[in-house]
């Protein structure tokens, strides 16, 4: 049983927003509200502590009230340096990632993923789904809503001084649970504006 005190959330908003034509896709509005912060409030309640991974736009994203943390380098690396900044400033023994552009994940993802973790002795439990955009591909890991032990910090420390940037790579090293949901409309994610204002329009 893994309590949700012993859990740091991670919301993942370190990316060039290329898709989104360059803009900082967590501080896009939705509902209102920067996309980040809604993945940030939704996250808070299933977790003990909860911070940010940005590398633009920190003082905007301190404002939501959580520590913000930037990649160690200026490279983009991508979401593993989410992850290596999210493992080095955790002071719990697991952190769940996830995506700011994501903001209708389930309200008890942390819980059930934090169950198939317990359940197979793994390393890391991850999401897995069926895209609802390609529902022929079948259901496929969603490695960025992730849950992982903090004691994996010198394997990812290693792995990406080598290079590594893959995170099913990385992952594949240690022992996984994928965790199966069948809710895949609440893992839509949001890579464009367009895709935004209809995820907006979908909700009303």
């Amino acid at each position: 049983m893994i309590d949700a005190d012993q859990v740091t959330g991670l919301v993942l908003a370190g990316g060039r927003g290329s898709r989104m034509g360059g803009v900082d896709k967590g501080l896009q509005p939705y509902q209102g509200l920067p996309l980040a912060l809604h993945a940030l409030l939704r996250l808070t309640t299933q977790v003990g502590t909860a911070m940010i991974n940005a590398n633009r736009n920190l003082a905007a994203y301190e404002s939501f009230g959580v520590p913000v943390w930037p990649d160690a380098t200026d490279e983009f690396a991508g979401p593993l340096a989410g992850f290596l900044a999210g493992l080095e400033h955790c002071e719990t023994p697991f952190l769940v990632t996830v995506p700011c552009d994501t903001p209708d994940f389930p309200a008890d993802l942390v819980a059930r993923l934090a169950a198939g973790l317990a359940a197979a002795d793994a390393d890391i439990a991850m999401v897995r789904c069926t895209d609802p955009e390609q529902p022929q591909a079948g259901p496929r890991a969603q490695p960025v809503f992730c849950l992982m032990r903090t004691a994996l910090l010198e394997s990812l420390v290693a792995f990406l001084h080598a290079g590594g940037r893959k995170i099913d790579r990385w992952t594949a090293q240690h022992r996984v649970a994928l965790v199966d949901f069948a809710e895949a409309a609440a893992f839509f994610n949001a890579n464009t504006l367009a895709e935004l204002r209809a995820l907006e329009a979908r909700h009303g």
